[in-house]
């Protein structure tokens, strides 16, 4: 399905959500370094001017603005979850994606709640070794967690053109659809006017 400007919605915009879940590990080796410039690195104690860098970073082009809208306390407080983990990845140093994995707090779901490169990133072969290394890491047992019952992540038309296919190629299985709106964050000030120009603004 493809989304389209809702003109009722008064500067919103509609698109469609597919949910998608992961009911058993991978059957698959480890995925192969890519580059000895690269490391995945666990983020702890993450300052939230940080986490907004890289929530923009990898967010704008796909106008993602679910933690834009958020107040200082309420973003302070749920990086200070005790469910929460992040996840950067660094190639020569610098901050080219990042992962963002939240655990029910009775260990048996964990969701990818965003997971991207920044635009400078892309094209370098990078993700399948990045979103095979975050799965396997939802699947781990580690810090006393057990491995959950199974992994979920959602994407839509939105997102990159080869986010659903990437997801499935990983093992994720679609299981609905819905369509949703939001305010256009570009409209709000969340972003540039001339940001995402492949997303019509909202109406």
């Amino acid at each position: 399905m493809t989304a389209a400007n809702d003109p009722g919605c008064g500067g919103r915009l509609s698109y469609t959500v597919t949910f998608l879940e992961m009911t058993a590990p991978p059957n698959r080796p480890p995925p192969p370094h890519p580059s000895r410039r690269l490391a995945l690195l666990a983020a702890e104690g993450v300052p939230r001017a940080y986490y907004l860098y890289l929530f923009r970073q990898v967010g704008e082009p796909w106008l993602w603005s679910g933690r834009l809208s958020w107040t200082d306390r309420q973003l302070d407080a749920w990086l200070a979850t005790r469910e929460l983990e992040l996840f950067v990845l660094y190639l020569d140093g610098w901050p080219a994606g990042f992962a963002e994995l939240h655990t029910a707090a009775d260990g048996s779901t964990c969701n990818i709640e965003y997971f991207g490169l920044v635009p400078e990133a892309t094209g370098r072969g990078l993700g399948t070794f990045f979103l095979d290394t975050v799965v396997d890491l939802c699947w781990a047992v580690r810090a006393g967690r057990p491995s959950p019952r199974k992994v979920t992540v959602n994407t839509c038309d939105h997102d990159h053109p080869r986010a659903l296919s990437a997801y499935q190629r990983a093992g994720f299985v679609p299981i609905r659809r819905e369509v949703q709106t939001k305010p256009d964050p570009r409209l709000l000030g969340l972003y540039p006017k001339q940001a995402a120009p492949q997303i019509p603004l909202g109406r």
